[in-house]
Order: structure tokens, then sequence, then C-alpha cells
């Protein structure tokens, strides 16, 4: 697009979405409602590099001749961020209704220093986001961390980082798991992926480094009974017949062993994926 034709028809970015977000705020009641959320608005805004850098752009351009405005790479910068603000603002602004409709119970918690830690942190991650999926998993976690107390502050922040350094790959692993505890790596594949693939192609490969981050990570383990006191027990040694030795080693899509979230899988499951805790339930 040449300049010319920008210029018949400037396209200006607008505050709408920095506005939105004012007016949600104006019409909280009570007062003190209104205070405690916008101390979250603030901690998430703050937290989020560009934000600052766009609420000033765009308040320079209003003072900027509109011919100006076309052929500027100012207002290309904030055509593009303005997008991701009016993602922020819904985001933001349905987070802020699940919060009405959890109550005042979680107002001290809301204003707390150490959960709007927890928000900083999260809406740095939402920022680097790939996909909006991993964005609602984010705020999911935000939400929960609000009103829920299954775990400690610093267990949400490890859920963060695990929203931040897992891919949408490890994270459909995870969703297949908790949806079907004890599969195998054969119906894992199979569920998310269909037909097998040859073990020495670049997608068993990938498959192998997904099972494997997410079992040193300890989101996942393979199944193993437990005493009453909760101690994994040994497994028994089966006698086989004799037989031919195996002239290959395990396949990427095993059909033996099974494998189940950890206890704090399950628990990130619950803080960051509710859609698929309701849809599990519901079956």
């Amino acid at each position: 697009m040449n300049s010319d034709d920008s210029t018949d028809n400037p396209i200006v970015p607008t505050d709408s979405a920095v506005d939105q977000i004012r007016i949600q705020l104006e019409k909280l009641n009570p007062s003190t409602k209104r205070r405690i959320l916008e101390k979250f608005a603030l901690a998430a805004l703050g937290s989020i590099p560009w934000v600052g850098g766009f609420i000033s752009a765009l308040a320079s351009m209003k003072t900027e001749e509109p011919s100006l405005h076309a052929s500027s790479l100012q207002t290309q910068w904030l055509e593009e961020h303005q997008a991701k603000m009016e993602t922020l603002s819904g985001t933001m602004q349905d987070i802020g209704r699940r919060f009405e409709a959890i109550g005042d119970e979680i107002d001290e918690r809301l204003a707390s220093g150490e959960y709007l830690d927890i928000v900083r942190k999260a809406f740095r991650t939402w920022d680097k986001a790939d996909t909006e999926e991993k964005r609602r998993y984010v705020a999911n976690l935000v939400t929960n961390a609000a009103g829920t107390r299954l775990c400690s502050d610093d267990v949400v922040r490890l859920f963060i980082d695990w929203l931040d350094t897992y891919h949408e790959s490890h994270l459909a692993v995870i969703r297949e798991i908790f949806s079907n505890p004890g599969s195998t790596r054969f119906d894992i594949w199979t569920e998310i992926y269909g037909n097998l693939v040859r073990e020495d192609s670049a997608e068993a490969d990938l498959y192998k480094l997904l099972i494997r981050d997410l079992s040193t990570g300890g989101v996942i383990r393979q199944a193993r009974d437990t005493n009453a006191d909760g101690q994994f027990l040994r497994k028994q040694a089966v006698r086989k017949p004799p037989s031919p030795a195996n002239t290959t080693v395990e396949s990427a899509f095993d059909g033996n062993k099974q494998y189940v979230l950890t206890e704090l899988g399950k628990q990130f499951v619950h803080y960051s994926m509710n859609e698929v805790v309701q849809r599990v339930s519901q079956n």
C-alpha cells in the first residue's frame, strides 16, 4: 500500500479498548470494590511492556495533523497493537465478570500484594502467548488463584512458568491424559494425531520429547500402585518363558506402559483448564 492510497482512507487507531477498561471500572459500586479492581487492572497493564508506549503514542497522535498519520510508522505500530489492546481489554473484562460472580469473599485476596504479584507474572506470560488457547488458560489461572486455595502461591507461580514454557503440543498431551487416565503412548498419539508414523521420523522424535519434558517436569508419570500411606509399590517381576531376544528398542508409541497426571499435574489442570475439568465431570 503506497502513501497516496493510505492518505485517502487513513486508519487511525482509537483508544476504545482503554476506554472500555475505564468504563467498566467506573460502573463498579461500591467504591471499595472499584479500588480493588483498579489495583488488579494496574497490575495487569503495568506488567506488559508495550501498554505504556501504546497509550503515550495514542495521546501524541491526537495532536498531530491527520495527513501525517497514514504514512507514519507510529500509526502502523499502533494499528498492530490496537488489536492486542482490544484482546487484553476483553480478557480483563471477562476476568472482572468472573470475580463478580464469585462474590465479595475474594476482595481481601484480590487486594493482597501476593496475589497482585501473581497477576503481574501471569499477564507477562499472557502477552507472550502465541495462541488464544494459552491466553485463555492464563486467564483461568488468574481467576482461580483468587477464588481457590488448593495450593500455595509458590505452586501457582510454578503453573504460570509451565504455561510460559510448554508448547500447545505439551498441553494437548496433558489434556488427553487428564481425560483418559492410564492412557499409553499409543493411546495418546492416536487420539491426538491419528495414524502412526515411522519410528525414525521427526514426528516420532518430537512426540518422545513431549513425553520426556512432561515426565521430567513432574506433570505426568507412569501409573503405579500405592499402599495405604501413599507410598509407591515396586512392580513385581513377572517370569516369562524364554523367547528370542527383541532386536528393536522400545517404540515411541508403546502400548503397554500407562501414564497418569501427577498430583501437581492435576492441580495445574484444575487451575488453568476449567473447561476440560467440566467436560470430564459431565461425562
